[in-house]
């Protein structure tokens, strides 16, 4: 059974054909999601996604990217204060159905002011810990700091849409992290992205889709959903030498023991 550990059906992408997609799911072999919220708006619709389906669990936090854009509550409604905003969030917490901090993390492909947003994931971080709950890492051309701090915090979780070197993806899972693959894992140029599935144990992976981005081939450019993962897992299997079976039942266990869903 497919289990995709990083979507956004809150998105506007979706709007007007959502409870279709959704409603399609289980009958293509999803047997759970997480919802990942990126501010408070976002995070409170996780929540009632989660609510309205059994499969469905959700994350909440603070995207780095939702500290610039103007159509997030971060901005339209907080102004930029993500304290203020995190603190409007972490009652949410107190549902069972939020099983994640997340997505939180660091951004450096898009002009987040680096300090700000390096606070926002320190807080995030200490708020998991906190909490005693899993993180959902972004981290986007800034491994450098992203590093840092997970070998500073040492949190439990999934970094998502590994883009880092094998050597890398061992010490961040012998940590405790699990790594998450999606969509990139099967376009031609993702030589490190292999690497780093074919030096790790199946026990440390997790399958994702970031939908609606990062459709897998044959489909890429096409809106992405969680049934898409059957063509990642098939690559992951042809990469390994094993099953897609084995793969899928492998991926939804370690989702589930790391989300304890």
């Amino acid at each position: 059974m497919i289990f995709d550990t990083h979507a956004h059906y809150t998105s506007r992408r979706f709007d007007g054909h959502r409870d279709a997609v959704l409603d399609s799911l289980p009958a293509q072999g999803v047997a759970g999601v997480v919802e990942c919220g990126v501010d408070l708006a976002t995070s409170r619709a996780a929540l009632a996604l989660s609510h309205m389906r059994p499969w469905i669990f959700a994350a909440a936090g603070i995207h780095p990217e939702s500290l610039i854009e103007e159509d997030t509550s971060t901005v339209a409604q907080f102004g930029g204060d993500w304290r203020a905003e995190l603190a409007a969030i972490e009652p949410l917490f107190e549902d069972a159905r939020v099983v994640a901090v997340g997505e939180i993390g660091l951004d450096h492909h898009w002009p987040v002011p680096a300090e700000a947003q390096l606070a926002l994931f320190e807080a995030q971080l200490c708020l998991a810990a906190e909490r005693g709950l899993p993180c959902l890492v972004h981290d986007r051309e800034a491994h450098a700091e992203t590093y840092a701090l997970l070998k500073k915090y040492r949190p439990k979780g999934i970094l998502h849409a590994y883009s880092g070197s094998a050597e890398d993806a061992v010490w961040i899972t012998r940590q405790g992290m699990l790594l998450g693959f999606g969509g990139a894992l099967t376009f031609k140029n993702a030589r490190r992205a292999v690497e780093a599935a074919a030096a790790l144990p199946l026990e440390s992976i997790v399958l994702e889709t970031d939908c609606p981005y990062m459709a897998p081939e044959p489909l890429r450019g096409k809106e992405c959903h969680s049934g898409m993962i059957r063509f990642t897992a098939e690559r992951l299997a042809e990469i390994r030498q094993i099953p897609v079976e084995e793969v899928l039942r492998v991926t939804e266990q370690n989702a589930r023991r790391v989300l304890c869903v």
